[in-house]
């Protein structure tokens, strides 16, 4: 199937949703990852999200070009050709935007949309995520105000942070402390900025506790319970059951009961990133130790092109990701549940 439109992403999200079941979101690098990304789905029978972070953005443009938004748009055109040969939809969304990137990365791809949709066809990618985390809630909310009317005319979701996640990502740091932990107050004052559907769906990360990269347990102090209190003293407000669409952010080493527990607080979406890079990379690692004196010339030898081929250490590489891929699509239920 080729990369959801976005009317099958809704239908996506709605399934996960009533279903009572979270889409992966996998954080990708480059093509071998998203091709990894896409096998573990295929082989979970599991549809998805693939995402682009800050870095990688960069990252997939090439060093001489520093193009966050060229660099997006190139993997995404990728995704769209390789993506419609899997018997499974994939969403494409971008990840972790903070207020000096919007007009070099998010911004950019907004417009690319509205172009694209002007012209009769469907933006290249479906989501975007606006990481206000790190201003005033006045001022997050304001800039998603703005950024939820492009989002509209490019037909895609976007998606926000109320509330701050631990850890650092890509650049993107916060101290674990009592800030980690949405309110009530907070996600009133989100519905009365973006509305609760009516000026179109969005998807939202409350934060319970969160921390993004691998902590000991004892400095996080995951309180999913808060997601239930939001949504049903919200959804009394606004007369709608769960009337947030909720994303996961920082997942690495939480519990099965704490995944299980947020999800059937409406978790739609949950990211993963260190889980499935370390799957990728410890592969490659386990290949270049074991077969060191055949990927290096030692002693002036020629060494076994066979072995530093990178097909030779990338195949396996992308079957372990895959792997890492189909578990979490196991332990959030949407393995076996793509959309037909």
């Amino acid at each position: 199937m080729p990369i959801a439109t976005p009317d099958r992403y809704l239908e996506m999200i709605d399934n996960a949703k009533s279903r009572g079941f979270a889409l992966p979101a996998i954080n990708v690098t480059s093509s071998q990852t998203l091709n990894a990304a896409l096998q573990g789905f295929a082989e979970a029978e599991s549809d998805g999200i693939i995402q682009v972070s800050l870095g990688t953005a960069l990252y997939l443009s090439g060093a001489h070009v520093q193009n966050r938004a060229a660099g997006s748009l190139a993997l995404a055109a990728y995704a769209h050709e390789v993506g419609r040969h899997y018997g499974i939809t994939v969403a494409l969304h971008t990840d972790h935007c903070p207020s000096q990137n919007l007009d070099d990365w998010v911004r950019p791809l907004l417009q690319d949309g509205i172009e694209r949709v002007g012209r009769g066809e469907e933006p290249l990618f479906q989501s975007h995520m606006w990481d206000g985390s790190a201003v005033p809630l006045d001022e997050n909310l304001r800039i998603a105000s703005e950024l939820l009317d492009l989002s509209a005319r490019a037909h895609t979701l976007l998606e926000v942070e109320i509330g701050v996640v631990g850890g650092e990502e890509d650049g993107i740091s916060h101290e674990i402390n009592e800030k980690l932990y949405s309110t009530v107050e907070d996600a009133r004052a989100a519905i009365a900025a973006l509305g609760a559907g009516e000026r179109g769906r969005y998807l939202t990360a409350l934060t319970f506790g969160n921390v993004h990269g691998v902590y000991s347990p004892d400095a996080v102090h995951l309180r999913p319970e808060i997601l239930g209190e939001i949504q049903q003293v919200i959804g009394r407000e606004v007369a709608r059951e769960r009337p947030f669409d909720l994303v996961f952010h920082g997942g690495s080493g939480s519990s099965a009961a704490e995944i299980a527990e947020a999800v059937a607080h409406g978790v739609v979406k949950m990211n993963i990133d260190t889980d499935t890079q370390y799957a990728f990379t410890s592969s490659v690692a386990g290949h270049m130790m074991s077969n060191w004196n055949k990927v290096l010339k030692v002693d002036g030898a020629y060494g076994d092109k066979k072995a530093y081929d990178p097909r030779s250490w990338g195949v396996p590489a992308e079957e372990a990701m895959a792997a890492r891929v189909v578990q979490a699509a196991t332990e959030l239920g949407s393995a076996g549940n793509a959309l037909r």
